[in-house]
Order: structure tokens, then sequence, then C-alpha cells
């Protein structure tokens, strides 16, 4: 599975932080919190990723989610569940190290996604019934 490279940094400490609604990834020589709201608009879910190119939905609605809990998968992964009952990304440790490093800029696009598309970070447009979706989508 993608996801464990050689040198893939994994994280010595983990730290949940509800109040402030950020996942803390504390490494040997750095460290990174993560909002919420940017891990969940980052999911790797199938169904928000698509099948392949082109196929990504932009996720909205999320800057008051939360997460609920954190699960191993493996070595490789962990698995957060989410407020609104996602919880089918699993977040490998490469990921993780890309999403904290890359944090700046990618919330920047995401941002500009979301301008560009006219939505909201309050409003959930990606809830859509069946006729495309996944069918392991969960509401």
């Amino acid at each position: 599975m993608a996801g464990m490279e050689r040198d893939t940094p994994i994280p010595n400490e983990i730290k949940l932080h509800q109040k402030s609604r950020r996942l803390e990834l504390i490494y040997e020589d750095e460290s990174y919190a993560l909002d919420f709201e940017f891990l969940r608009v980052y999911t790797p879910s199938a169904e928000a990723r698509g099948h392949g190119p082109g196929q990504e939905v932009l996720q909205t609605g999320k800057r008051n989610v939360t997460i609920e809990r954190i699960e191993p998968v493996g070595t490789y992964a962990l698995r957060l569940v989410f407020s609104d009952g996602h919880d089918s990304g699993l977040y490998s440790w490469d990921m993780l190290h890309n999403l904290g490093r890359h944090q700046a800029e990618l919330w920047a696009e995401y941002l500009n996604q979301i301008e560009r598309n006219g939505l909201s970070r309050d409003v959930d447009t990606t809830s859509r019934p069946a006729g495309g979706a996944c069918s392991s989508h969960k509401h």
C-alpha cells in the first residue's frame, strides 16, 4: 500500500486538541498542528478524491467539523473519525507529513477553490443523493 516509503517520517507523538480543533504531530525535529477542517477537506477517501483524475469533489461546509477519534491502521496510517460521519479516509504517515509540510499552500489553494466556485466553508454542498457517489459514502 502507498504511504510507507523507506524514509517516511513517523510521528513520535500524536495529540488531539479538541478545544483548538487541531491534530498535533510531533516528530524528532519538527512538529505540525493540523486543523480538523484542513484534514477533513483533504481526506484521501475515494468519495472525495474520486476514482481518477477530474473526479475530485471539493469538500465544503466543514468549518465546524471535529475529530471524534483516531484509529491506528496497521503500522502505516491513521483513520480519523469525523463528527460529520466521515471515516473512510486512511491518512498514511507520508500523507500526514506532506499535509504538515505543505499546509499553508494547500490551505490557500482550497480557499481559492471555494471562492472561485462560489461555495462556502459553512454550507455543505458535497452531500449529494445517489447517482455517481461511492457506495461507501456516509452522511
